[in-house]
């Protein structure tokens, strides 16, 4: 199997609402594998990079001031797609178009309120690996002995 990673955040909504347990469950239920994780409190240097490719646009400002307003909860999901699995599992950007089934098809209302990121490409999840977390706080890769039951 080949093993790619993804970079995934429940922002501060997902937080306050305590739906951190439900949010991990999800991504291990369709077989992905924890590396890395930890709760934070994002500053907002580092919010200001991590949304950059959004700067000049009306709603940067807002996605700054959500994602500083609480800790959130980073994380690193490995397996076979791991980008395009989480993105499948966490839904639409609007909840509103969102499935049901999906994070936010099931768990959030309102576009700016949509309780998780995730990478939008194998690319973007390095860029965001790598800045909220050091290599040293990365597992290497490992298998669990139910893999044999999600994967081919």
């Amino acid at each position: 199997m080949t093993e790619e990673r993804t970079f995934v955040a429940v922002k501060p909504d997902g937080i306050e609402r305590s739906l951190v347990g439900e949010i991990i469950k999800r991504f291990e239920r369709r077989g992905l594998n924890l590396v890395g994780l930890k709760l934070m409190k994002v500053s907002a240097t580092l919010a200001e990079e991590h949304y950059g490719e959004h700067k000049g646009k009306p709603f940067f400002a807002g996605l700054v001031k959500h994602i500083t307003s609480g800790p959130i909860v980073a994380m690193v999901l490995e397996g076979k797609n791991a980008v395009a699995l989480a993105r499948n599992t966490i839904g639409a950007t609007n909840p509103q178009d969102a499935t049901p089934g999906s994070i936010r098809g099931d768990l959030a209302v309102d576009i700016g309120r949509n309780i998780v990121h995730g990478s939008d490409s194998p690319q973007s999840a390095v860029r965001e690996i790598g800045l909220f977390f050091s290599a040293q706080e990365l597992l290497p890769a490992y298998q669990k002995c139910t893999d044999k039951w999600a994967w081919e």
